[in-house]
């Protein structure tokens, strides 16, 4: 069988190497854009997981120790690596997640961003130094962790590993990459990369697997951080085992993000900020539009909202979900929201695409009249779906805003100023949005956000992260004997 496997068996990256892994446990990895199995990949083993962190070790004797400007030539190689590969790594993404060409070629050239962030690394990173004495010098400067880790998921294949290789790998951490066992293909095509620009075979490793070697990597006694991106519940797993083994963890989870539309906002960016923000990459995103709070009237808006998301062509400018078990469980969150009373103003579910019938395809879904207690109104769906609720004014909307436990995203829409200040300073997210759908914040600023949506200290990238993948060492420095001796020298 895996002779006729588009992409082979998928093995391990370990000290520049792909290597076999130990397990005997394997699952098909299917593109879901038609269904097909395109490769096969080893759940790994304690004992896999060992040499790959062995590797990282050996090589973190010198690469913690290579100056930093040295470092980060690595980077600039694989910057421009990433831009030569660019329609293969784009093609890697749509197959493996089953994004549309131009999302998964965005990925990767987001990907290019976060690359030309840890290239200035040097400028951001230069320490201080200070005579606090008469001879007497103090002087500060970021050192790496050690051996780290970071813990990826199926919805962007080649950005989110990027959110922490470049930085993490150009502070002088070795790292120790656990891929989705859903989407390996991209992570394996940015090692071979690396490894093209002259990353020291050691310095990054991948290894594949599920919820054991979660649990293992959290564990093990070298790896001294841990980065997670996945879903709420399994980050406060991830958060509370790595922390209990006395690890730095920033743990990001999921999201319900809430858009405020108000009467007065502009309707035809409204209606098509909104729909592209709930629709885009099949809904599967931590920032995507999920819960509209429609305050006063703005029917005007929902109606142009309808009209945009009819133009979303599944198989043609919507990509397909990642798996038969989330297009179902997408349809269940639709089909209950109907049984609950809500109205249906577009319906997704059934969906089949022509010549690609064994995708796994949910059309844009628009759910009106929704209650703020309903489970389309609570919940992470990840899948394009919107659920519009209604009120009265902006503090009842803020009121459901702030009742929800996540806090990636908010957005308001209006053209008064003052009523996107307010609505700015009183919601609780940690990024906001005027007029944008999709307020994922450009580099350097970082992505990040609060309350369920985020457990650990920090964010995941830009100059936040910095602190998280290095340590701060203090040196104070006396060689004059003969200056003068007081209380502080």
């Amino acid at each position: 069988m895996s002779t006729e496997l588009k992409y082979g068996k998928t093995k391990n990256f370990i000290n520049g190497q792909l290597v076999n892994s130990t397990s005997n446990r394997w699952i098909d990895i299917y593109s879901p854009l038609n269904g097909e199995v395109i490769s096969e990949v080893a759940m790994s083993s304690n004992e896999d997981l060992n040499k790959a962190v062995n590797s990282a070790k050996k090589a973190f004797k010198t690469w913690s120790i290579t100056p930093i400007k040295d470092r980060v030539q690595v980077f600039f190689k694989f910057k421009n690596l990433l831009e030569k590969n660019m329609q293969e790594l784009a093609e890697l993404v749509q197959e493996e997640n089953g994004k549309t060409f131009g999302e998964a070629k965005a990925e990767v050239e987001k990907s290019v961003e976060l690359t030309e962030f840890a290239v200035s690394l040097p400028q951001l990173v230069q320490g201080e130094l200070l005579e606090v004495s008469k001879g007497v010098e103090c002087r500060t400067e970021r050192v790496p962790v050690g051996i780290v880790a970071s813990i990826v998921p199926f919805n962007f294949p080649s950005m989110v590993p990027n959110w922490t290789i470049p930085n993490a790998i150009a502070l002088g951490n070795c790292m120790i990459l656990k891929t989705s066992e859903a989407v390996p293909l991209s992570a394996m095509k940015i090692a071979e990369l690396l490894k093209e620009a002259g990353l020291p075979d050691g310095v990054l490793n991948i290894i594949h697997g599920d919820k054991e070697i979660v649990e293992a990597i959290c564990d093990h006694p070298e790896i001294k951080a841990i980065s997670f991106v996945g879903s709420t519940k399994v980050a406060k797993i991830v958060y509370q085992r790595a922390t209990s083994n006395l690890k730095n963890c920033l743990a990001l989870g999921g999201a319900k993000n809430h858009l405020l539309v108000l009467p007065d906002a502009n309707p035809e960016m409204t209606a098509a900020n909104v729909t592209a923000s709930m629709a885009g990459c099949a809904g599967q995103r931590c920032m995507a539009a999920s819960a509209m709070i429609a305050v006063g009237e703005t029917d005007h808006i929902i109606s142009k909202m309808v009209d945009e998301a009819k133009k979303i062509i599944p198989g043609e400018n919507l990509g397909s979900v990642i798996s038969k078990v989330s297009k179902d469980r997408i349809e269940s969150y639709i089909t209950q929201a109907e049984k609950d009373g809500a109205k249906i103003l577009l319906d997704g579910r059934n969906t089949i695409v022509k010549g690609k019938e064994g995708g796994f395809y949910v059309g844009p879904t628009i759910i009106d009249f929704v209650k703020p207690n309903m489970s389309v109104a609570t919940e992470e769906i990840f899948g394009p779906v919107i659920s519009i609720m209604r009120t009265n004014n902006i503090d009842e909307a803020l009121a459901i805003e702030n009742a929800n436990p996540y806090g990636n995203a908010a957005a308001v829409f209006t053209q008064s100023g003052g009523a996107a200040r307010y609505v700015a300073d009183h919601a609780s997210a940690g990024m906001i949005g005027v007029n944008i759908g999709v307020p994922v914040p450009r580099e350097p600023f970082s992505f990040g956000g609060w309350n369920d949506s985020s457990f650990g200290v920090g964010d995941i990238t830009g100059k936040s992260s910095i602190e998280f993948w290095t340590k701060l060492k203090k040196t104070t420095i006396k060689w004059n004997s003969e200056a003068s001796i007081n209380w502080m020298s």
